[in-house]
């Protein structure tokens, strides 16, 4: 059986998540650290149940919690050498200093906010001291917890407000003040305290901190268990089950590098012993893991973020988000289970599997507190809310099923992980407010949108008459140059910051592109969602890919590489959906018909991409056959009955041939099997 050691997988997050790098600390200093880290999650455990706080009062109250933790919790440096400055439980003086300041300049917004009414646009002079201290503090808290390349960029936005009287063509624009843009950023809702902060005070934590003890009371080794049960079996069974446990596991967890170690420790290794190699067992584990954001209940925080966007329901987001989330993982299926094939690999014995009925026995009452949730949201209620009702009843139901039981202890180490996961976060939303602001400051977005669109117009206009059949015309040539041009600048600044940043500044800044095309927003914010999650196991940056190239012992870029491939289905259904929105259901284009023939054809494309990629379907394919299979599945997925015909046409030789071949391959073993005999 395949048990999660919950310490190991905690300490594989922390060798693999940059996010989860923390400086050691030691009696006085680890005690404070850890009582505020828990208050901070009763806190907003706490609100989500009994009534947010006014709006500037709470996210000034969340912020003034992670940007001083971040400065106690993370060192100036990865690996802080020994200081001549004075320190307290290893934690220098400074950086006390540093999160009482970082506290005092979140606590003044609040503070002050009945004034400033009188005084936005006309800032005073302890406005602008706070303010740029503000600034400062937030950008170095964020490069502590994440790295230098997310402040980099908010610094890189900062010089352009400034000094946008010397930016070329039509990004040119009069330049902002310092009073005036410290102004935009500190005082009002359209800087630092915007919605990113807003999103992640009042629904990421809830749910973060909700996958923290679902975990912890059994859900994930149930899904681990259930995933083995179904899938254990066949060929390739862990791989298999790795596709399973991810997806299930994605529901409670919407971080890939936390579901790669978590699931990959156990899938990884019993991958490479049925005969997958290192680098594939990695790739599986990786690419299954990165559809948790991407899978209902509990998304990735930019599915959040994207309610307050499209002031849409949640439940409407989750809906959307479904049949997508399906496609990911049809595709990694087809592939794992034709790798298998063609390696001729074996499933999970009977002693190595767990027994369902006792699985579900014993495992039940870890699935209540997913269940209620998931209720709660489909009545209509906040996510916030539901989140409470979950967490309230993983809290009940730790403390009184024997197995997996909560005591105080474990309940305190829960809400202290929780706050942990999502200090980076929150320090993340925080410079994202910077350079939001300064897009709706300068009118970045449209400038860049159409630039965006004007260049693809042109290219489309010379590309056009090399287009065999008339495909398409200009307008149709052109959107899918600028899907292009989203895609791949998604996938570059995803290479540097998460998904949740990278989400937020494309869509301020490309999604625009899109709405001028014509492109429904709910379906411009899922393409640039999808493209921002790929991210994650993109190389040279794919850091989910690589936790599971560690567990394995493979080569990350060789792993990388792959579980780009095996995302082949991720990286196309946002362009089926853009074509045809009726996929993601809540459309206005949906209609029963559409979507079935989007599905089908969707689902279909896939299946003979994977074969594709994978080069077997029922036998070995030649680099001919491949290459037939590969345009025809693409033509499958496009809309239009025209390009489904021309894909049958060419797949049909290339399914003869596999058939005489899978035929006389099974004539030539049974004869070597009855010469053997």
């Amino acid at each position: 059986m395949l048990t999660i050691d919950q310490e190991k997988a905690q300490q594989l997050e922390e060798e693999y998540d940059p996010e989860m790098h923390m400086r050691p600390m030691a009696g006085f200093a680890s005690l404070i650290v850890g009582i505020l880290l828990a208050t901070l999650s009763c806190f907003h455990y706490y609100t989500a149940g009994f009534g947010l706080l006014r709006e500037a009062t709470h996210r000034g109250l969340h912020l003034a919690f992670v940007l001083g933790l971040i400065f106690l919790v993370f060192g100036f440096r990865k690996k802080e050498a020994a200081s001549w400055m004075p320190a307290i439980g290893k934690i220098p003086v400074y950086d006390w200093l540093l999160a009482l300041m970082a506290a005092v300049t979140c606590f003044y917004v609040p503070y002050v906010f009945e004034d400033l009414a009188f005084r936005v646009g006309d800032p005073l002079s302890i406005d602008v001291v706070f303010g740029t201290l503000m600034i400062v503090l937030t950008l170095e808290a964020t490069r502590r917890s994440m790295g230098i390349a997310l402040p980099l960029i908010a610094a890189g936005f900062i010089i352009y407000a400034l000094y946008g009287k010397y930016a070329p063509g039509v990004l040119v624009h009069p330049g902002a003040e310092w009073k005036g843009l410290v102004n935009h950023l500190y005082l009002t809702s359209q800087g630092i305290y915007g919605i990113a902060v807003g999103v992640v005070a009042t629904y990421v934590f809830h749910f973060v901190l909700f996958g923290v003890l679902a975990n912890r009371i059994g859900a994930g080794q149930l899904f681990i268990d259930l995933a083995s049960c179904i899938a254990g079996r066949y060929t390739g069974g862990p791989a298999k089950v790795s596709v399973f446990s991810s997806a299930l596991f994605g529901m409670i967890s919407g971080s890939s590098i936390a579901n790669t170690v978590t699931t990959g420790a156990l899938t990884i290794p019993a991958m490479k012993r049925i005969g997958y190699r290192p680098h594939f067992a990695a790739a599986v584990e990786a690419t299954s893991s990165t559809g948790g954001q991407i899978t209902p209940p509990i998304m990735g925080a930019a599915a959040f973020i994207m309610i307050e966007f499209l002031e849409m329901p949640y439940r409407t987001i989750l809906l959307a988000a479904t049949v997508p989330a399906l496609m990911h993982y049809l595709g990694i299926f087809t592939m794992v289970h034709l790798e298998a094939k063609r390696l001729g690999l074996r499933g999970l014995r009977p002693d190595e599997m767990p027994k369902f009925v006792k699985v579900l026995k014993e495992g039940w009452p870890a699935l209540l507190p997913l269940v209620i949730l998931i209720a709660i949201i489909a009545s209509g209620r906040t996510p916030y809310n539901a989140a409470f009702w979950g967490i309230t009843t993983c809290i009940i139901v730790g403390f009184l099923n024997p197995r997996n039981r909560l005591t105080f202890k474990d309940l305190y180490g829960c809400f202290r992980l929780g706050a942990q996961y999502a200090l980076a976060v929150g320090a993340s939303a925080a410079t994202v407010g910077i350079i939001v602001g300064v897009v709706s400051l300068t009118g970045m977005g449209f400038k860049v949108s159409f630039m965006v669109t004007s260049s693809a117009q042109q290219l489309a206009g010379f590309l056009l008459p090399f287009i065999p059949f008339g495909f398409t015309d200009l307008s149709g040539l052109t959107l899918f140059l600028t899907l292009i041009f989203t895609a791949i600048a998604c996938i570059l600044l995803g290479a540097g910051i998460p998904t949740t940043a990278t989400y937020i500044v494309l869509v301020a800044i490309a999604a625009p592109a899109l709405g001028l095309l014509g492109v429904a927003p709910i379906v411009a914010h899922f393409f640039v969602f999808y493209y921002g999650v790929l991210a994650d196991i993109t190389p040279p940056v794919a850091l989910a890919a690589y936790a599971g190239a560690g567990i394995a012992g493979a080569n990350p870029f060789k792993a990388g590489n792959t579980a780009f491939r095996l995302a082949s289905a991720k990286a196309l259904v946002p362009f089926v959906f853009v074509y045809s929105p009726a996929m993601l259901i809540v459309t206005e284009e949906f209609t029963w018909q559409a979507f079935l023939v989007t599905v089908v054809g969707c689902s279909v494309g896939i299946v003979f991409i994977g074969a594709a990629l994978t080069g077997f379907f029922i036998s070995h394919m030649t680099t001919a056959e491949r290459l037939a299979t590969f345009i025809a599945a693409i033509l499958f997925v496009a809309p239009g009955l025209k390009s489904a015909a021309i894909g049958l046409l060419l797949l049909l030789p290339v399914l003869l041939v596999q058939v005489a071949r899978y035929r006389v391959g099974k004539k030539r073993q049974l004869a070597d099997n009855e010469q053997y005999t």
